[in-house]
């Protein structure tokens, strides 16, 4: 089956049939999913069927596999595969707020993959923004002046309660630029999120409150969005670099149920 790339809106995401993620993809196709990874921002695949070490295999061509700091559940013999589920017994799930997996850490991820084998009968979609289009979309004026700045990424915003991976109960916590270069196009991207920025330390507490609060509205914006609906058997693979993502939780008490992996990336950096 040839390969066919279907974009979902101007700004962000696609659909890309004719690729099997189960088995080891030539260089060829490896380049087509590198390619349509970087136009697209994430990138969709339906039918697939995946195992642990398949999802593992796939995401490994793009880079070495993260291992969390204080997931929620990893399958059992892969620590690097944190288990995603909600059903009638949840209180609330992971991702109900916009955000970029991990800012937190000192190296940020490169992408993730999500294998979602169990969904609700309706409901449980994800929305992903473009962060390229929300710094493109700032005024000039504020464009230099976020450009000038760092925020404070703190885990504990969000996995406070939670074990780390390492048992001790701490969680990482970063300083990067509020706008990163992407490395591999070059492009600037809003790198501030509700999940985890806490503070920008160039300004006072007033200051950083109320433009954080702007921000983290401005990058919500439905003009930079895409979604998608899951069917059972879906991937979506995402650039951390200059995505956030939300899952809906609309659909309780109905389950919901996949694998994710991350891929490391590198330390987020502001080219002038």
């Amino acid at each position: 089956m040839p390969i066919s790339i279907r974009k979902l809106t101007p700004a962000i995401g696609a659909e890309i049939e004719g690729i099997d993620l189960s088995r080891p993809l030539s260089n060829a196709e490896l380049q087509t999913v590198h390619d349509a990874l970087l136009d697209n921002l994430v990138i969709f695949f339906r039918d697939q069927r995946l195992t642990p070490a398949q999802h593992k295999a796939f995401g490994s061509r793009f880079g070495p596999l993260h291992i969390h700091p204080a997931p929620l559940g990893v399958v059992d013999g892969h620590p690097e595969i944190i288990v995603v589920k909600a059903d009638e017994n949840s209180k609330h799930i992971a991702g109900e707020e916009w955000h970029s997996d991990v800012s937190c850490d000192e190296v940020t991820p490169m992408g993730s993959v999500l294998y979602i084998t169990k969904v609700p009968p309706v409901g449980g979609d994800t929305l992903f923004a473009s962060m390229y289009a929300a710094f493109e979309m700032l005024s000039p004026s504020m464009q230099r002046f976020v450009c000038g700045l760092t925020a404070i990424h703190d885990g504990a915003r969000n996995y406070a309660g939670r074990r780390s991976a390492e048992g001790r109960g701490e969680f990482p916590r970063a300083e990067h630029p509020v706008v990163r270069t992407h490395p591999e196009t070059g492009r600037r991207a809003l790198f501030v999120n509700r999940l985890f920025t806490t503070r920008i330390p160039q300004l006072s507490k007033a200051e950083s409150d109320a433009l954080l609060a702007m921000l983290f509205a401005h990058a919500e914006n439905p003009y930079f969005q895409c979604r998608f609906t899951w069917r059972a058997n879906s991937v979506a693979f995402w650039d951390n670099r200059c995505v956030q993502h939300l899952a809906v939780w609309d659909y309780y008490p109905h389950r919901r149920y996949g694998h994710r992996v991350t891929i490391l990336g590198d330390r987020p950096f502001f080219r002038p």
